[in-house]
């Protein structure tokens, strides 16, 4: 018996996380020494749009580019757990006059977020594809059959239509024969009043 072959193992290499979407990403680099070291300057900022106890402990200053840096403050707003306030600083060349450039509420991984718009044609299922076309297919049977209606609606307005004109027929046959009995009536009493004027003259 011939040993099977080895395989060889297939490396895998593991896929980076998916970040979500409304998440920021940070420029990786040194912050201006300057403006890292203003955290006192941030949070005063930040108190100015927000109540000092929903400030949490500071978290990290980023590098924004040259002589910008944004300061990170965990945020502890009700209903924002996970979020982080922020900061925006810089300052111009050879200045230590710093500047407030944006403040705000940043998401980050641990945030409670809406999730991603999915197109509606991704959303659709299967099953869901068979009612729409199912539906579909009864509002073209009408059209199909005919523009004046349905093939029944068709067939009953036909015979409506015949009973209607025999029922005339039969009233308008009706109708003549009265007319002639009524007729014969009208002759022979005419006939018989003018005998009876003949006796009476004689």
């Amino acid at each position: 018996m011939n040993p099977e072959p080895e395989q060889a193992e297939s490396k895998v290499e593991p896929k980076a996380p998916k970040r979500r979407a409304g998440v920021p990403v940070w420029r990786t680099g040194k912050p201006d020494a300057v403006l890292a070291a203003a955290v006192d300057t941030a949070r005063t900022a930040i108190e100015g749009i927000a109540k000092a106890s929903e400030i949490g402990e500071h978290l990290a200053a980023r590098t924004e580019g040259d002589r910008v840096v944004t300061h990170l403050f965990e945020s502890r707003l009700p209903g924002y757990i996970g979020w982080q306030w922020y900061a925006v600083l810089t300052r111009n060349s050879r200045s230590k006059v710093i500047t407030v450039n944006e403040l705000g509420l940043l998401p980050s991984e641990d945030s409670i977020l809406a999730p991603e718009w999915v197109p509606w044609a991704e959303r659709v299922r299967p099953e869901d594809a068979q009612e729409q076309d199912a539906e579909d297919a009864q509002d073209e049977a009408p059209a199909e059959d005919g523009a004046d209606g349905a093939p029944g609606e068709t067939a009953a307005g036909a015979e409506a239509a015949a009973e209607t004109g025999a029922g005339a027929d039969a009233g308008s046959g009706a109708e003549t024969e009265s007319g002639a009995d009524a007729a014969s009536a009208d002759e022979a009493g005419t006939n018989g009043e003018t005998e009876t004027r003949g006796r009476e003259q004689d």
